[in-house]
């Protein structure tokens, strides 16, 4: 006998909630959780089944079922907030949506950058509380930021297929380096002695500290093995590249050719580096896009360096600097360890596509 399945739960919509919905779903930056839901309820007023409308909108039948329940339980309350046992609740769905598309799409009049609940409670007339719980709930941080910056590179696209191409498939025999200088690292002293770390209690330091001299450190970072040849120098001009140049070509073996992934500083490409390679064919340089470190791997090597021995080493010298680190990166050499890279350059380009469509507020 053939089954036909629960039954669903009839879902018809009024004019000014098929109006709601629609400004819910389509505001550029409006909550996604929020948009999600109301996608998901407009669809089932279109008479499709779970099935239907979880693959027209993208989420699984379940989620379906819960928001068609909660809405035909609650209505537009329903797509906000689980009901709770108690007293009713205080502030009603306007209130939340206010204060929702406030935070996202405005500014504070006094000239502050972001919201902090305090301002945000005076606007509203909610409070503090009441502005902190709706943030937690939509997911909302005025007070944080990350950072990042677009390449304007008109080569983007090229370099990236041709950096993302040596990591993934090298040439033959040929030994690839990611090559770049950490400059004016500082020897930091800090102005009193740490409080040893105990149980219960991390190590502690002075917020403050005393200069003693900078050092530059120049890597070239083996994509294969994980191991890296180094130079430490005072200075990081053409002059020191040069030479690093010189000890890399001394410190390969003979024959294969070298690749270096480089980023576009202009020490990489005077003239003297140019004759330099000229006289040195098996050398062949590939520049990253420019506002692209994120591309060379010998800077994920520098963060392992910086966290640690640099971000709270003590040193009273330049010189006891510098002994640390070769003595960091000997011991890395022991056991090195290569990066794994998996993004394919077309995943990149995908990625940073969505990327300028956010920022732009298309694809909404």
């Amino acid at each position: 006998m053939h089954r036909e399945g629960r039954p669903k739960a009839l879902l018809e919509l009024t004019s000014d909630e098929v109006d709601q919905l629609t400004r819910w779903s389509r505001r550029a930056k409006s909550a996604q959780a929020l948009a999600l839901r109301s996608r998901i309820i407009l669809a089932c007023g279109e008479g499709l089944d779970n099935k239907a409308v979880a693959a027209k909108v993208g989420v699984s039948q379940p989620t379906v079922g819960k928001w068609r329940a909660r809405f035909v339980a609650a209505r537009l309350d329903g797509l906000v907030d689980e009901p709770r046992p108690g007293r009713p609740p205080s502030i009603t769905l306007d209130q939340i949506e206010e204060v929702v598309v406030d935070t996202l799409e405005s500014t504070p009049a006094n000239g502050a950058t972001h919201w902090s609940r305090s301002s945000m409670a005076k606007k509203s007339g909610l409070s503090e509380s009441t502005i902190g719980r709706i943030w937690r709930k939509f997911d909302l941080k005025p007070h944080r930021e990350d950072g990042f910056k677009l390449s304007t590179d008109p080569m983007f696209v090229d370099k990236v297929y041709d950096v993302i191409g040596l990591y993934l498939n090298p040439p033959e025999f040929a030994v690839v380096l990611c090559v770049d200088e950490k400059s004016q690292i500082q020897a930091l002293a800090r102005s009193q002695p740490a409080f040893p770390m105990m149980p219960g209690m991390p190590e502690k330091r002075t917020h403050d500290y005393v200069r003693h001299g900078t050092s530059s450190l120049f890597a070239a970072f083996n994509i294969a093995d994980g191991t890296v040849i180094s130079s430490l120098h005072r200075r990081h001009r053409a002059t020191e590249f040069k030479k690093f140049l010189t000890k890399i070509d001394k410190q390969t073996p003979d024959g294969p050719d070298i690749h270096l992934v480089c980023d576009n500083y202009g020490t990489h490409k005077t003239p003297a580096i140019r004759k330099w390679l000229a006289a040195h064919p098996r050398f062949h340089i590939h520049f990253t896009p420019t506002s692209s470190s994120w591309i060379n791997q010998v800077e994920r090597w520098f963060a392992e360096l910086t966290r640690e021995l640099l971000q709270r080493g003590h040193h009273t010298s330049v010189q006891s600097l510098e002994r640390d680190i070769r003595t960091w990166v000997a011991a890395w050499n022991e056991d090195p360890k290569p990066f794994i890279w998996t993004k394919t350059a077309e995943e990149i380009l995908e990625s940073l596509g969505r990327l300028i469509q956010r920022i732009n507020g298309e694809g909404h």
